[in-house]
């Protein structure tokens, strides 16, 4: 089962460094420890950025002013993808 606090608080990290305003979800990108390749994970749910882009594509609203707006976003994209309960 996923932590949803966990998961926000790892995107929150994650997005926090970025150059905002953000227009696309390449400009995040640099901000990733791992770029692509950084990964979320919480309790059996594990993806990468790329993943969570793909997963979350359409349902984001850029540009994005900060990282709390963004989160919220994703969040939401994956809760309507069925990842969250």
């Amino acid at each position: 089962m996923v932590d949803r606090d966990d998961l926000r608080r790892q995107l929150r990290e994650a997005f926090e460094g970025a150059d905002y305003p953000v227009s696309n979800p390449m400009d995040l990108v640099p901000a990733l420890p791992n770029g692509p390749s950084t990964k979320f994970e919480s309790g059996d749910t594990s993806f990468t950025a790329m993943e969570l882009n793909a997963r979350a594509s359409g349902r984001q609203d850029f540009p994005y002013d900060d990282p709390d707006a963004l989160v919220d976003d994703v969040m939401a994209g994956l809760k309507e993808e069925g990842e969250l309960n």
